[in-house]
């Protein structure tokens, strides 16, 4: 090229003027090596001229890639030898010019790939903005005093990068956008006068700006834009923690939560609380744990203010704002961040480059978009620091200067990046001219463009029809233009007066409630759909109730309506569930995050095996950040809404059989137990440190279930019988805040277990826990040994017990523990007992639970209390095995009835045809229970319902009871 002659040129005549001839550099082959660099960039010449040692230094050998985990340190060592502000400012400008030189030599050369060039230009800006920190501080205290909190703790001055300086992505000649805080109110000590922490971090802040931004006669460190701050330029220039929280509740924007996803904590020290505190500050502003689909429409907002501006300012070819530029490429990303991250907690951090593979891994981007998406930023970048490098001038146009576009051709035609296993590899483009380069940027413009428009643009084929049957004028409209949109919908007249009464409850709820520009918009696009869709099923009087329901309590929270104007194929979806379930529809009203569940249509259609519920949750809760307590019981009941919702829309598409819906359910409890367990493990454990007898992996601690849970036939609206159990082993606990003995460390977990379960949060109650069923019941502890538990259904249980004790399974638990648990259960249900006495008893005890619990109207059939329904068979299964496991102890391995039945069968207690009519009726009824549950209605049905199981199960229990 002829600016690498004109370079060697240059290069030749600086090392003349510097060095005598007999000193000059011999090695042709780094004098070259360095010819080329200042050929592509101006800035490097500069400061070789201005840095003579430098240059000698390169001259001895062609620069290698610096560490970048060492600027801190090399930095501090030369600011330590100075308390001259003057010097200071010196330091910073002269250490940021040569190390910004030597990432020029490099990228030029291709010693670095564009992401290591990239991230050692944000640890360089990070190590000058701490360094200059700490300088400046330490005079800030000498002059005014120590800032301290109300304890006299010192205080800090913590400092937010934000953008490409936050994400590590920083430019050769970037801007850098800087937010400043410290934790807490207070006043300095040790100064001529104490003053306030604000003004002390003001002052110290306006140093630190000055510092890095004023321009000297060696240049400027960054220039540094305070304008995301809180507030603005009216803002202070540094908040307290407190001060950011309020402002971040209250008044944060749609664009601050953009920008602060970017925002992170410079100087980082794991070690220090401060920064702990302040991260989970700002979490949740950011991120939502809903799915956040209102930030789309911002985005775009955003986007659009952007291209109007270039569009203003006649920025034509502008790699960074325009079509397919990188802002889209950060659009796309963050719009997933947005949206999920709350959710998803690998999707909490700041480099693009990393969020890419998770977005793929999580299936929110296509193989091919993702790889597409990589190259275009990598090559984009690549362009944006040989711009920058040229002349360290913050620029993302591209050269009109033949000069400029030649070095351009010559950095993009080839030039290092890492592959998929993170290996550096050349990449090579048929870059030969500037027609070429030209036509490879708008090829990789062209890709991002097009997942742009897929994920975030606002084309008109995109946008849903707002005119569609003139529903969104429902608040203007009389009742005979309604009447007339019914009737072009070919409603009966008959109907018309129902539909009236809901539509005009819907429309004064709407005249009074505030909703919001935006949300009056979305509603607008939105209403025109879903009346359509409801008058166009079949079940339109029973659907309209439960969908108006539901708008109205997300008419305030626009995101969901946007979700589902969004997503057509959510509404479609969620009107097939609603007609079908009024407990969807209340769920999906009272915890509208369930609307997410409706976006992955799949995993409706094919539910995952129950087994794998376990670990479904696991992952769930590693999203969620370890420390926030609050956060995890909050997750348990959405993970377990949310899966109860998959179960039931399983269920109503005929994916799963009622046997299959018990597992589900029932599975699904156990995993939720084993999490509350854990976590209520943890929680006192901190307090009260351990029994002193377990190993690492043991608790000595299970819980039994009893009825559904433990009979493996839980419903959707099913308690939870429980039992806990611990090994009684005496002693103390150890390596906690207190030590208590091992009885009160179980009670202690009991009650906690007990408190998650009970806890009502905005997503509800996790379950509904029933401890009746422990030894002596309400008057019992609720917590006891294995001997206590078998000594008192040895001695002391009625006959009622052990018939409870018939549907019990260890459900949490140590397998050698489930084990003793498994024995003592077989011991007592095997003990030999008077077969009148069990007659009698359980005839007597179904009695009072006919009384006291079932339907007398005889024009109805109560499912579960009546003769003939599910508690009649329940009694017959318990009694087989009670009568009859004396004599043989393998019938009282399974609890659950249909195994019952099976294994009575198996071994000639009942005929193989009893058995399997037995369980014929037993499951027809729980179907008919589930289904029931799903509409939000009684068990009670019409007396001819059922009349030939009532009467094969009253024939059965005559036979066995000799009635």
């Amino acid at each position: 090229m002829i600016i690498t002659t004109q370079a060697q040129e240059k290069l030749q005549d600086l090392v003349q003027t510097h060095f005598p001839v007999k000193n000059a550099p011999k090695n042709t082959a780094v004098f070259k090596e360095l010819s080329y660099a200042v050929a592509m960039s101006d800035f490097v010449l500069d400061v070789f001229q201005k840095q003579p040692q430098f240059l000698a230094d390169c001259l001895e050998k062609v620069p290698e890639l610096p560490d970048g985990n060492q600027y801190f340190s090399r930095l501090n060592h030369e600011l330590n030898q100075t308390n001259n502000q003057e010097r200071c400012y010196q330091i910073l400008r002269q250490f940021r010019n040569r190390e910004m030189a030597l990432l020029s030599i490099c990228q030029s050369l291709n010693l670095g790939t564009v992401e290591q060039i990239f991230i050692l230009l944000s640890q360089l800006a990070e190590s000058l903005i701490i360094g200059a920190r700490n300088w400046l501080y330490q005079q800030a205290c000498d002059e005014m005093g120590t800032p301290t909190d109300a304890q006299g703790n010192p205080q800090l001055l913590y400092i937010l990068g934000m953008g490409k300086l936050g994400g590590f992505e920083l430019n050769f000649s970037s801007d850098i956008d800087l937010i400043f805080t410290y934790p807490a109110s207070g006043e300095t000590v040790g100064g001529r006068k104490a003053i306030d922490n604000q003004q002390f971090f003001v002052r110290l802040g306006q140093r630190l700006v000055n510092a890095l931004d004023q321009f000297t006669a060696d240049g400027f460190v960054y220039r540094t834009d305070m304008r995301l701050r809180p507030f603005g330029d009216s803002g202070a220039l540094a908040l307290s923690f407190s001060a950011m929280e309020s402002y971040y509740q209250e008044q944060g924007r749609d664009w601050e939560r953009y920008a602060m996803i970017k925002g992170r904590i410079l100087g980082y020290d794991p070690q220090d609380p401060n920064i702990i505190a302040l991260r989970q500050l700002l979490r949740p502003f950011v991120y939502r744990r809903y799915i956040d689909f209102s930030v789309i429409q911002s985005l775009r907002e955003m986007k659009g203010k952007i291209e109007r501006e270039v569009r203003r300012r006649g920025l034509v070819d502008n790699i960074k704002l325009g079509a397919g530029g990188i802002r889209e490429i950060e659009f796309i990303v963050q719009v997933f961040q947005l949206i999920r991250g709350g959710r998803e907690i690998s999707l909490q951090q700041h480099s693009l480059l990393n969020l890419l593979p998770e977005l793929e891994r999580l299936k929110l981007l296509p193989t091919q978009q993702r790889q597409d998406l990589t190259q275009a930023y990598l090559f984009l970048r690549r362009v944006e620091n040989v711009l920058q490098a040229i002349n360290d001038k913050q620029t993302q146009l591209l050269p009109t200067v033949s000069e400029d576009r030649q070095r351009l051709v010559s950095a993009c035609a080839k030039f290092t990046q890492f592959n998929s296993t993170q290996q550096a590899q050349t990449i090579y483009y048929p870059i030969y001219d500037w027609n070429s380069f030209y036509t490879v940027l708008q090829q990789h413009q062209q890709k991002v463009r097009c997942v742009f428009d897929e994920l975030i643009g606002d084309s008109k084929e995109n946008k849903p029809q707002s005119n569609e049957n003139g529903w969104q004028d429902l608040l203007e409209m009389s009742d005979a233009e309604i009447e007339k949109l019914l009737t072009e919908q070919q409603i009966p007249e008959s109907h018309f007066d129902e539909i009236l009464d809901h539509l005009h409850k819907f429309r004064h709820e709407l005249q009074h409630r505030v909703i919001g520009t935006r949300g009056q918009e979305t509603l607008n696009q939105l209403l025109p759909q879903l009346f359509s869709q409801i008058f166009a099923h079949s079940a339109y009087l029973t659907l309209l109730p439960r969908m108006l329901n539901i708008v109205e309590q997300i008419l305030s929270r626009t995101t969901y309506l946007e979700l589902l104007l969004e997503n057509p194929q959510v509404l479609t979806q969620l009107l097939t569930l609603c007609s079908q379930s009024n407990m969807i529809a209340e769920q999906v009203a009272r915890h509208p995050i369930l609307l997410d569940e409706l976006l992955d249509q799949k995993s409706l259609q094919n539910p995952p095996h129950f087994e794998q519920y376990p670990t479904e949750l696991q992952q769930y809760l590693l999203r969620l950040p370890p420390d926030d307590e609050e956060q995890i019981i909050y997750a348990l009941r959405q993970f377990k809404q949310a899966t109860l919702l998959r179960i039931a829309a399983a269920d109503i598409l005929g994916v799963l059989p009622i046997m299959k819906v018990s597992d589900h359910l029932t599975y699904l409890a156990e995993a939720i137990i084993t999490a509350v367990v854990n976590l209520a493990w943890q929680q006192v454990t901190a307090r009260f440190g351990r029994p002193a007898h377990l190993s690492d992996n043991e608790k000595g601690f299970i819980v039994v279930g009893y009825g559904k849970l433990g009979g493996i036939e839980l419903g959707y609206k099913s308690d939870l019988d429980l039992v806990f159990l611990y090994d009684g082993i005496q002693g103390q606990t150890e390596g906690g805040k207190k030590s208590v003995d091992n009885f009160q460390f179980y009670l202690r977990l009991a009650q906690k277990i007990v408190s998650i379960f009970s806890m009502n949060t905005s997503a509800g109650v996790l379950y509904e826990v029933d401890l009746r069923l422990r030894p002596s019941g309400d008057a019992g502890l609720l917590c006891n040994s294995f001997a206590a538990f078998k000594k008192y259904q040895q001695n002391d249980a009625w006959t009622w017990e052990h018939q409870s004790l018939v549907r019990t399974r260890a459900v949490y638990g140590e397998p050698k523990l489930r084990q003793q648990f498994e024995q003592i259960r077989t011991d007592i249900l095997a003990t030999p007992r008077d077969l009148q006495k069990l007659k009698t008893d359980v005839l007597e005890m179904r009695a009072k639970m006919y009384q006291h619990l079932a339907n007398h109207n005889p024009a109805k059939f109560s499912i579960k209390t009546d003769q003939g329904g599910i508690t009649d068979i329940e009694f017959i299964a318990q009694y087989l095995v009670l009568a009859n496991a004396p004599n043989n102890a393998a019938l009282a391995y399974w609890s659950d009835n249909v195994r019952i039945f099976e294994r009575m069968a198996e071994f000639q207690v009942i005929s193989l045809e009893t058995a399997e009519q037995l369980k014929h009726c037993y499951t027809s009824l729980r179907n008919r229970i589930h289904h029931l549950n799903l509409l939000g209605e009684k068990t009670v049905v019409d007396g001819s319902e059922f009349s030939e199981v009532r009467l094969f199960i009253q024939q059965i229990w005559k036979e066995l009871f000799k009635q």
